[in-house]
C-alpha cells in the first residue's frame, strides 16, 4: 500500500519534541525562554469571561466552519439548525486562517502586525450559541503558512539564498520560519487565549514545511534553524505548545498530509508519523479521495472510489499506529466535503466515507468544505 499523496493542499483557504540533538538542545530551550518573556502574551480574560464549553463528546464527530460563516448569524444558523440532531456534535471554527486572526484578539502583535480582521464580531455569543447547541468547539489556527505575520516581520519569514523573502509558488504567499520560537510564541498565545474565551481544543494546521520540490528547497533558508531537522522544528512546536497550554487540559492536535500515513523513509515537510502519535493527543489526516494520484492503494481513480479510499488509507494508519511504540494519538480523518477533478461529491460518497472510517473500526472524523456548505441528509 505503498501511497503517495499528491502534494498540494486544500483547494480553498482552509492546514515538537525535546530538542533531539546535544547542543541544540540547550540553544532551543533557551530560545523558547526568551521569546516567552519577550513575547506580547495576550491579556487574560478573568472567569467571567469564559463561555464554558461543552464536554468532550466520547467520538468527536464535526464538520468546518470558516470564519466568515462562523461571524454570520444567519448562514451559521442555518448551518446549525442543518446539523442539529444528527450525529455531528463538533464545529472546527478559524481562529487564524494564513494571518487573519478572525475575531477582535488581545494578542498584541496581532494588532501590530495588522492580522485582525473581525469576521467574527461577538466571540462570546458565538461560543454561547454553541453551548446552547450542545456542540464541541474547536479551535483551528494555521500557524506558519502567515503570509500577515510574515509581512510584518520579515526577519521570522521563510528566506531566499538571494537574501529575499521567500514566496510560496502556489499563491505568491510568504511563510514564517517553523524553526522560529517567537513565532511559536505567538500562536501558542493565541491558542491559550482562544481556549481561555471558550474553545474546547485546540487544531493546528499547517503545521509543517513548504511542500515544495526539491529543487525549490535547495534555495530556502531558515534563520532560525540552529542545525535542527524541520521533523525536530515540528515535534518541538507541538511539545512546547503541549507543555505550554497544559494547565488549561484541552487537547492540542495536529492536522497532517494524508501521505503521512504511509511514508516510511522520513519526510520532506517536517511531519514524520512516530513523531506525531507519539506528541499529539489527536492526529487528523486528510484522506481526501481527490487528493491521491491515479493507482493509490490499487484503486484505479480513488476519486471515484470514496470508500474503498478511505477504507484503505484508515486501515493502514490503524495498523502503523499499534506497531508505532508509545503512540498516543487519537485518530480523527478529515473526509472530502467538496467536488474536485470532475467527481462530484454529495451525501452518497460523503456517507461511504463515514462507513470506511467506521469499519477501520475508528469512531471519530471531520468533514471539510472551504465553503462551509453541506449536503443535507448525510450526518
Amino acid at each position: 500500500m505503498g501511497a503517495t499523496l499528491v502534494t498540494r493542499r486544500r483547494t480553498a483557504p482552509s492546514r515538537t519534541r525535546a530538542a533531539a540533538r546535544i547542543g541544540a538542545g540547550a540553544l532551543i530551550a533557551a530560545c523558547v525562554l526568551l521569546s516567552a518573556a519577550c513575547s506580547e502574551t495576550p491579556v487574560e480574560p478573568g472567569p467571567a469571561d469564559r463561555v464554558e464549553p461543552v464536554a468532550r463528546p466520547s467520538a468527536v464527530r464535526g464538520v468546518y466552519v470558516n470564519a466568515q460563516v462562523a461571524g454570520d448569524e444567519a448562514r451559521l444558523g442555518s448551518l446549525l439548525d442543518q446539523v442539529a440532531g444528527s450525529r455531528i456534535n463538533a464545529v472546527v471554527i478559524d481562529v487564524k486562517e494564513r494571518g487573519e486572526v478572525s475575531y477582535a484578539s488581545r494578542v498584541a502583535l496581532v494588532e501590530e502586525a495588522g492580522a485582525s480582521r473581525g469576521y467574527i464580531a461577538d466571540l462570546r455569543s458565538l461560543l454561547e450559541e454553541l453551548r446552547e447547541r450542545e456542540l464541541y468547539p474547536i479551535a483551528r489556527i494555521v500557524v506558519f503558512s502567515d503570509r500577515v505575520l510574515a509581512g510584518a516581520r520579515t526577519d521570522w519569514a521563510i528566506q531566499t539564498t538571494a537574501g529575499a523573502v521567500w514566496l510560496d509558488p502556489e499563491g505568491d504567499r510568504p511563510w514564517v520560519d517553523p524553526y522560529n520560537s517567537s513565532v511559536w510564541q505567538y500562536n501558542i498565545d493565541l491558542a491559550r487565549e482562544a481556549l481561555e474565551a471558550g474553545f474546547a481544543e485546540v487544531q493546528w494546521d499547517y503545521v509543517r514545511f513548504p511542500d515544495v520540490n526539491d529543487s525549490t528547497r535547495a534555495t530556502l533558508v531558515f534563520p532560525a534553524r540552529a542545525g535542527r531537522t524541520m521533523d525536530d522544528a515540528i515535534e518541538e512546536f507541538i511539545a512546547e505548545s503541549k507543555s505550554q497550554l497544559a494547565d488549561l487540559g484541552a487537547p492540542v492536535t495536529s492536522d497532517v498530509f494524508g501521505r503521512v500515513i504511509t511514508e516510511q523513509d522520513g519526510s520532506d515537510i517536517g511531519q514524520e508519523w512516530s513523531r506525531l502519535v507519539r506528541v499529539n493527543d489527536v492526529l487528523l489526516p486528510m484522506v481526501y479521495p481527490a487528493l491521491y494520484h491515479l493507482g493509490a492503494f490499487g484503486i484505479p481513480n480513488p476519486n471515484d472510489a470514496p470508500y474503498e479510499t478511505v477504507r484503505a488509507a484508515m486501515d493502514f494508519a490503524v495498523e502503523r499506529r499499534g506497531q508505532t511504540a508509545g503512540a498516543r494519538a487519537t485518530l480523527r480523518p478529515w473526509l472530502q466535503a467538496f467536488s474536485l477533478n470532475g467527481v462530484d461529491y454529495g451525501a452518497d460518497q460523503m456517507r461511504a466515507q463515514i462507513e470506511a472510517v467506521e469499519d477501520a473500526g475508528l469512531t471519530e472524523w471531520l468533514f471539510w468544505n472551504p465553503d462551509s456548505v453541506y449536503p443535507d441528509g448525510v450526518f
